[in-house]
């Protein structure tokens, strides 16, 4: 028998009892989808965050101090600009970070939960931010502490009467004008980057009654630098603060390539939990292959006795199991893009299911079919031809 046959023969079998073939692939094809839409999913939002973190500044270092101002132990805003200065081949667009907590309104309305943070002139640079209106901070700005903002898309919208430039905005009872208004960078809503005011850091230590800052953000100057950037900061932070108890530095990079290695990890044990079903498939597959051997026993007779080696009979039932669970694959495949493409609608971002995942997962139920095939297809090879025949 040749293997086109054997084919034809197995299509035969599976079209002669379609339900039968339906429930025997559905194991095959809930743990294909499964793993597919997992995968796919998994892909979609490490893409997502990629380019969220892309459009950051992948080369964003930042450094964060637990030591209080009043401490002998200290480091300065004036400490910080000069080991930049003097590692200009390292380091570029210096920010101290000054996050402000308190009531925020615009003429008598509260605004809701906006992120006011106290920035450099470098801030710009260092978040490659875009603005749609005005201009940002600038070092006038943070050396005289002028009482400008810059804002997000949502407090425009949302509290300005979609017109920013030089609209009052009262920062814990003190009046900012609005000077420059971002591009839209999230969805626009409260909880998205577009709920953003930035103040001169300057202004935001005085309304937080402190001259210490707590946190900085510097740009390596690239990527290749990076690494050499960030232990030189360390070194420079440990001779002034004598333990690496009392700060942490961190890039963006490092912060990426953390996450992608959880998120890998993630999707892997749930693809791998998801794949249970195709073991169970298999199994399904297993145990009607062996009923359709012992309800075909007079047919494998028949052969048998017509000239049919063992090596034609297991071959068949070999190449029935194989595309049993090979059609069941090509559904799960179908399915599960449908399903990781529609949850990438739901959760509003782009999910496209890559083809390592199909392969593997297609690879994966023939290689089923044939494990899992062969204990009954072995079973129908050996049967006696005379005793077959006799089978009622």
């Amino acid at each position: 028998m040749d293997i086109q046959q054997a084919f034809k023969m197995s299509f035969k079998s599976l079209m002669a009892s379609k339900l039968r073939s339906l429930l025997t692939m559905l194991g095959i094809i809930i743990g294909v989808a499964a793993v597919i839409a997992i995968m796919s999913i998994g892909q979609g939002l490490m893409n997502s965050v990629n380019e969220m973190f892309s459009s950051l500044g992948s080369n964003i270092i930042q450094v964060g101090l637990y030591v209080r101002g009043e401490s002998n132990r200290t480091v300065t805003v004036d400490n910080m600009y000069d080991f930049v200065n003097e590692n200009q081949e390292l380091l570029c667009d210096l920010s101290p970070i000054v996050y402000i907590q308190g009531q925020v309104k615009c003429g008598n309305e509260v605004m809701e939960r906006p992120s006011v943070s106290g920035v450099s002139e470098a801030y710009d640079s260092l978040q490659l931010l875009k603005l749609s209106q005005g201009r940002f901070l600038q070092y006038v700005d943070v050396a005289r502490k002028e009482k400008v903002c810059v804002v997000g898309t949502y407090i425009v919208d949302n509290y300005l009467d979609g017109e920013g430039m030089g609209k009052i905005i009262k920062i814990n009872g003190e009046n900012f004008t609005v000077i420059g208004v971002m591009e839209q960078m999230g969805d626009n809503t409260e909880r998205s980057e577009d709920n953003q005011i930035f103040i001169p850091y300057t202004n935001a230590l005085q309304i937080n009654g402190t001259n210490f800052v707590d946190s900085y953000g510097v740009n390596a100057t690239s990527k290749e630098n990076i690494a050499p950037a960030r232990l030189a900061i360390e070194a420079f932070l440990e001779e002034k603060l004598s333990g690496d108890g009392f700060y942490y530095v961190q890039s963006l990079s490092e912060m990426l390539e953390e996450y992608n290695k959880m998120q890998n990890t993630i999707v892997t044990v749930l693809a791998a939990i998801a794949g249970i079903s195709l073991l169970v498939g298999g199994i399904g597959i297993m145990n009607i292959m062996l009923v359709s051997v012992t309800e075909r026993t007079r047919e494998i007779g028949i052969r048998k006795s017509l000239g049919a080696k063992r090596r034609d009979i297991r071959l068949q039932f070999i190449i029935e199991a194989a595309s049993t669970s090979a059609i069941g694959g090509v559904v799960g495949i179908v399915l599960g893009t449908v399903v990781g493409m529609a949850a990438g609608v739901l959760m509003n971002t782009t999910i496209t299911p890559t083809l390592s995942p199909i392969i593997l997962s297609f690879g994966i139920s023939v290689g089923i079919g044939i494990i899992f095939g062969y204990l009954p297809a072995n079973k129908a090879a050996k049967l006696n031809p005379i005793d077959a025949l006799r089978y009622d």
